[in-house]
């Protein structure tokens, strides 16, 4: 019965949020453009629900640069201090709320990962797009960019089994204090993941 009504609490409560975010959304627009530049929106195919790609967006937090053979530097050496203070606050995850208004995502589910992550996944990790994935999930509660990428899958999982109002309700107010402690934020790209390094 609940994931019926998922999709419209989705819906209302990021409509809402965006309204209501929207002078906040206006803001931080403005100053990445003038401290970083264009595009202002970081936009990623990322997989959606049964791995149907879709595109992800985010505040954008690196600047374009290069080394002396014209490779893009290290993302650290990329990620501009206004980009650090986005993503310590994850207020560069706001333009996502467009993706819950789309129905590409849900508000609380498994992150969404990279396109390139779903060959090497085992059958039982594949599980974890048998939800639209989240701005926020069980995984971001427990631990986040603190615990293994074996362990985040086994959370997800989990939620995925037992996913429920109440779950929801309580990873909302838990992502919250999380977000507030900055608990398990670090300064790294947090999709990344080590490939072939234990994750089949």
């Amino acid at each position: 019965m609940y994931l019926k009504i998922k999709p419209l609490i989705d819906f209302a409560v990021s409509l809402i949020s965006i309204i209501l975010l929207f002078p906040l959304l206006l803001l931080i627009g403005t100053i990445v453009y003038i401290m970083i530049g264009t595009p202002i929106i970081f936009k990623q195919e990322r997989p959606g629900l049964y791995g149907k790609p879709f595109t992800f967006y985010k505040f954008r937090t690196m600047e374009e640069a290069f080394d002396k053979d014209g490779k893009p530097l290290p993302d650290l050496k990329r990620l501009t201090k206004f980009g650090q203070l986005l993503r310590k606050t994850s207020l560069d995850e706001l333009p996502s709320l467009f993706n819950v208004l789309k129905l590409e995502m849900s508000l609380v589910g498994p992150r969404p990962l990279l396109m390139e992550y779903l060959p090497i996944y085992s059958k039982e990790q594949f599980r974890r797009h048998d939800l639209k994935p989240g701005i926020t999930g069980w995984a971001q509660i427990n631990g986040r960019n603190e615990i293994s990428w074996q362990k985040k899958f086994e959370l997800d999982l989990w939620y995925i089994d037992n996913i429920s109002l109440f779950i929801d309700l309580k990873i909302f107010i838990l992502t919250l204090f999380t977000v507030i402690r900055r608990r398990g934020i670090n300064q790294s790209e947090s999709i990344t993941m080590e490939r072939f390094n234990g994750i089949n």
